[in-house]
């Protein structure tokens, strides 16, 4: 939809009105037919139809471009009142600069900043409404350090309030703690696992090593009595030479 012409002030181009919504063009498009739609009027129209609604001829979205330079800044020139005008706003300017102004203007209705509050507001009025709104919000006056809406107050109790928060408090901390015990029973768990493997390991190795030893030990005596066997061989042998 395009701006309403009675916000203007003196004449408006027909050239410079959308053909379909008759409106003063907004964000405006350009068939090559040579006639101006606003952006949202002609994609609704094409929705549903494939021509011009001026003179039928086939258009398409890709079609479409923007308005002519020359076409573009008499429109931007064009002046207008602001469209809170009923409120009391007694602006006018240019079509180039009204949304700023809008977004800018003290008669503008804007909802209030406090979470639950539903008025609308106009924004020169606004720092008046938060000081009496009754959804605002303020730090408790007995010190408990809450924040409170006024609309709270009759039902704000510090002492209930701390007492619940504590009761968070200890429920979080015993959360935690029991966190930590798992944690540290999972870690002594893999520890515990760990050592009893290690120390199968050592045990393997440790009766491989008395195995060792133990064939040492054979060995040793295996030799130690074929030393005996020879000595007793060589005694004999030198007792019979003598007798020779």
């Amino acid at each position: 939809m395009g701006y309403d012409i009675d916000r203007f002030v003196g004449y408006v181009n027909e050239g410079l009105l959308c053909s379909i919504c008759r409106d003063v063009l907004e964000d405006p498009l350009q068939a090559p037919c040579e006639h101006a739609f606003c952006t949202a009027c002609i994609h609704g129209w094409l929705v549903h139809h494939s021509n011009c609604p001026e003179d039928r001829q086939m258009i398409d979205v890709a079609l479409l471009r923007p308005l002519y330079r020359y076409m573009k800044n008499d429109l931007n020139r064009l002046q207008l009142h602001c469209k809170n005008r009923e409120y009391g706003c007694e602006m006018v300017c240019s079509l180039e600069s009204i949304d700023r102004h809008e977004r800018e203007c003290e008669y503008s209705q804007i909802p209030c900043s406090n979470a639950g509050c539903t008025v609308q507001i106009e924004r020169r009025n606004l720092d008046g409404h938060l000081a009496v709104c009754e959804y605002r919000s303020r730090e408790c006056p007995n010190g408990c350090g809450y924040t409170i809406l006024s609309a709270e107050d009759t039902q704000h109790n510090c002492v209930a309030e701390l007492r619940t928060e504590l009761e968070l408090l200890r429920s979080e901390m015993i959360c935690r703690v029991e966190e930590a015990k798992h944690e540290m029973e999972s870690r002594l768990d893999s520890q515990r696992r760990h050592m009893v493997q290690k120390e199968s390991i050592l045990q393997n190795e440790i009766e491989e090593l008395k195995s060792q030893m133990s064939r040492l030990m054979s060995d040793v005596r295996s030799l130690m009595a074929a030393e005996r066997q020879h000595r007793q061989e060589l005694e004999q042998a030198e007792l019979e030479k003598r007798e020779l």
